[in-house]
């Protein structure tokens, strides 16, 4: 099976190629990457010197063991992380709005924003009933194979879909037509549906955030099970969605110009 190296040692200037390393091995880690063997690959290095880069990083304090030879994020990224989530203006202005979606809905909600071809979660709250998914804060997940993450890319051309659902679908190249069919229905709508896109089981309801200028810069979502958020209930759920992200969208600066279609 076809394995995309995220890291060169080429991208790196002469003399830096081991902090490179070290720094992609985290990124791949945070995007779910979690065996020693996986992360090998991932770098393009042999298992010894990955396992060298590994144990330097869990001395540090900046990968932890989790079990089973799997490797996770440690103390210092996470604290980390909350800080830089402390110090954007958005998560302040989106915190009481999340929360009341939370509390009108009883399900879980997530605000990501954009880096690159990633979707970056930076809020997530908890519904009512407990939900095992793998969607975490600071969690990087590919734009094409999330809800979430799918809201952020709806004003981009059809050929930047087609960049990102190749990217994230390396080995489903007869979806595409589908799958760009189904963006341009959620583009008319202003609200995208994930159907067990990214997960087995789990449904997602996601709307884009936008700016003064009117740029998508974040999103806003609904998530819950399949058998509890059938399409009927998620089509009901859709305007509350909107709304939420519309509301936030005018804190921001930005001022709809025409009704969006339910």
């Amino acid at each position: 099976m076809e394995r995309h190296v995220a890291y060169s040692d080429k991208d790196w200037p002469q003399g830096t190629q081991t902090l490179g390393r070290g720094l992609s091995i985290i990124l791949a880690v945070q995007a779910g990457v979690d065996t020693l063997s996986e992360l090998a690959l991932e770098i393009g290095c042999t298992r010894s010197t990955t396992q060298r880069l590994t144990s330097a990083l869990l001395q540090q304090g900046w990968l932890r063991l989790k079990s089973m030879g799997r490797y996770g994020l440690g103390e210092k990224l996470i604290s980390l992380t909350s800080q830089a989530q402390n110090a954007s203006p958005l998560l302040g202005l989106a915190a009481p709005l999340l929360q009341n979606l939370n509390d009108i809905t009883g399900r879980m909600v997530h605000l990501g924003i954009r880096s690159d071809s990633h979707v970056i979660y930076l809020m997530r709250l908890e519904g009512r009933k407990p939900l095992s998914i793998r969607t975490q804060t600071g969690q990087h997940l590919p734009l094409a194979r999330t809800g979430t993450g799918r809201a952020l890319i709806l004003d981009e051309s059809e050929s930047d879909w087609a960049r990102l659902y190749r990217a994230s679908y390396r080995h489903m190249p007869s979806g595409l037509a589908s799958w760009v069919n189904r963006m341009r229905a959620y583009r008319a709508t202003d609200c995208v549906f994930d159907l067990e896109d990214d997960e087995i089981g789990i449904h997602c309801v996601a709307a884009p955030v936008r700016d003064a200028s009117g740029q998508i810069v974040a999103s806003i979502s609904v998530t819950g099970r399949a058998g509890d958020m059938p399409l009927l209930r998620m089509k009901s759920l859709a305007p509350q969605v909107r709304q939420t992200a519309s509301m936030l969208s005018a804190k921001l600066g930005w001022h709809e110009l025409s009704d969006v279609a339910d």
